[in-house]
């Protein structure tokens, strides 16, 4: 038997209940006083989205948007710098950044040294 998730010993329809102002008070010190400083023009944009959403994903830029009840079960494309990824927002999402779910960092693969990268590539012989 799975256990009801709780967020802050709260449940999501709780969540889903209260005001903005009251689940800004369950947030981590971090996100709390980056939304009690507002919303950005763009995070703003966002936001109004995903309240008027009609089942299609939101691409957005904005990787500094807190998470919250309202954006449960709602796809948002993040951009990472190169590309938009996916992410399906689920509970246990909530009260992080959207930019912590697209990660913009790949690893790097090196593989043989070009023509003219060093002397000893002189002697790699050409296809």
């Amino acid at each position: 038997m799975p256990k009801d998730f709780n967020y802050r010993g709260k449940t999501v329809d709780e969540l889903h209940s209260m005001s903005m102002d009251e689940f800004i008070r369950l947030l981590p010190s971090r996100m709390r006083r980056s939304l009690k400083r507002g919303l950005s023009a763009e995070q703003r944009i966002v936001l109004e989205k995903i309240r008027k959403n009609d089942g299609k994903p939101i691409r957005t830029h904005a990787r500094d948007l807190v998470i919250m009840p309202e954006m449960l079960g709602k796809i948002i494309h993040c951009y990472t710098g190169k590309e938009f990824k996916e992410i399906r927002i689920n509970e246990k999402m909530l009260g992080h950044y959207t930019g912590e779910f697209a990660i913009s960092i790949t690893q790097v693969r090196h593989g043989r040294p070009g023509i003219g990268a060093s002397r000893s590539s002189m002697y790699i012989p050409l296809k």
